[in-house]
């Protein structure tokens, strides 16, 4: 009998900490949202990160409460020897958060670990040549995005992209989009949506947008969408959003749908930053 009170009790506490723990974790985050955000964090940001000034003052605090919620609950390893810096923490959660700014309440959730490689690395693949034959290639990367738990990232590439915002890529972004893509478990480049009836929308707006951007690049006509968007409709999610936060402007001239698809999904009209002015 004593037994099975144990038993049951134990079966509640279990249940209890089940149902309080997305509370206990909203409430922690608010506290930490809320927390002074640092001035040389602040100054970081500033410095190197240009369209953190085309954000409203209201943008800029939301952003800084996520980036501090961000650098507590994910952790940072150096490969290759490289020493993680403050300043690279920094820099890696500002443009990553950039991405949750529609108040959608998860930060990557999925996501553990941010590897940094000081710059490109290699990886071995197995590629299969035909049906019977199976080789290894040694690849260069810049980064990746696992659907388990890790983002693997180059150091130098992410020094690159801040200095030229307006090209239209960045590993950040590019690699914290696939994290969105892959929060239910795949990456088909369609993240979780606030509503059923988006996914038919943006189903029909992406499936047209890569389509077309696919027989562009095999026309060989310049893009405003980098042509790496051509592979797959995940990496075309990853892509569209880095076009939509580096070249907003051209994006909504040439891809209007697109782009009033990513401004509502992001909740942010990029093409009306100052800093975009053409």
């Amino acid at each position: 009998m004593v037994q099975a009170i144990v038993i049951f009790i134990l079966i509640g506490l279990i249940l209890a900490g089940i149902l309080l723990s997305p509370i206990l974790k909203r409430k922690r985050r608010n506290r930490i949202q809320k927390r002074q955000f640092p001035a040389l964090w602040n100054a970081v940001i500033e410095n190197n990160l240009p369209i953190y000034l085309c954000l409203s003052p209201v943008e800029r605090r939301r952003l800084q409460g996520h980036i501090q919620v961000f650098l507590s609950e994910k952790q940072f390893i150096g490969c290759q020897g490289l020493q993680v810096t403050e300043e690279m923490k920094i820099m890696i959660a500002a443009v990553a958060c950039l991405l949750l700014l529609n108040e959608r309440g998860e930060y990557f959730p999925k996501l553990r670990s941010i590897l940094i490689y000081p710059s490109t690395y290699f990886v071995n693949q197995t590629v299969a040549v035909d049906n019977y034959i199976v080789t290894e290639r040694r690849d260069a990367r810049l980064g990746e995005s696992w659907t388990k738990d890790q983002v693997i990232l180059s150091w130098q590439q992410i020094q690159i992209d801040t200095q030229n915002w307006q090209d239209g890529r960045n590993v950040v972004l590019h690699e914290f989009a696939h994290q969105l893509d892959q929060e239910d478990g795949k990456a088909e480049g369609v993240p979780i949506l606030r509503h059923q009836s988006d996914y038919a929308i943006w189903s029909r707006v992406m499936t047209a947008e890569y389509q077309q951007l696919c027989q562009d690049v095999q026309q060989g006509m310049k893009t405003v969408i980098d042509s790496y968007g051509a592979i797959n409709p995940a990496e075309f999610f990853a892509v569209a959003t880095e076009t939509f936060f580096e070249k907003p402007q051209q994006l909504q001239q040439n891809h209007p749908l697109l782009y009033e698809l990513l401004q509502n999904y992001y909740q942010l009209d990029t093409a009306k930053m100052q800093f975009f002015g053409e």
